[in-house]
């Protein structure tokens, strides 16, 4: 059995302290083969029954590209009007997306067609199907940090446009739209924590003991 000492323990806990939802990056492309590596290590993640529901889409087409963002500007501003007074205010000064500015953009669906795996795992709980894909986004979002890569998950988007943008097939389901690129800056805490829209609670918050 591979053991792991406490030296790369510490070192795994920093990993994810400094992993990030990246919505500011630099321009400077990523090295030829980075994407697919990111999304092969993306592929080790556990999955319901063995059914590897994942479905990568690296959007590339600059048309594409485009009509992507133009559906997030529109999200955005009916989201923003979803919001009142100082809420609002704040909600208007969040950078929510670094569309325009990352060099690596990958959707990510689940197949809910698939008939690998066999249906094992997900008679009584289906949307472990969905559950699997997100455990490969987290994977990949790890993965790519130890190489100083940032991703950003952009989630104001109509899963509806976005089918049709990319022309996939109707049973995917949409789960996320990725930027990937190389971040502005690093730091050890949430945009959203430093712009005061939220902030990190502890796990005792989130913890029942039966």
């Amino acid at each position: 059995m591979v053991e792991f000492d406490d030296a790369f323990r510490q070192r795994l806990r920093e990993l994810f302290v400094w992993r990030r939802d990246v919505r500011r990056f630099r321009s400077d492309p990523l090295p030829a083969g980075t994407v697919d590596r990111l999304i092969e290590t993306a592929c080790l993640s556990p999955s319901v029954g063995l059914s590897q529901p994942w479905r990568f889409v690296t959007v590339d087409d600059d048309a594409r590209r485009r009509a992507v963002t133009d559906d997030f500007r529109s999200c955005n501003a009916d989201a923003l009007n979803a919001y009142v007074g100082e809420r609002a205010a704040r909600y208007a000064t969040l950078k929510l997306s670094g569309l325009e500015q990352a060099p690596g953009h990958l959707a990510v669906f689940a197949d809910k067609a698939s008939d690998i795996g066999h249906g094992l795992g997900r008679a009584t709980m289906p949307e472990t199907t969905e559950y699997s894909v997100v455990a490969a986004i987290t994977a990949m979002w790890l993965a790519a940090r130890a190489e100083g890569i940032g991703l950003g998950w952009v989630s104001i988007l109509s899963p509806d446009r976005i089918h049709a943008i990319l022309d996939v097939p109707g049973s995917w389901k949409f789960i996320a739209y990725l930027c990937i690129g190389y971040p502005e800056i690093e730091c050890d805490r949430p945009e959203l924590e430093q712009a005061k829209w939220e902030h990190r609670r502890g796990a005792g918050e989130f913890t029942l003991r039966r």
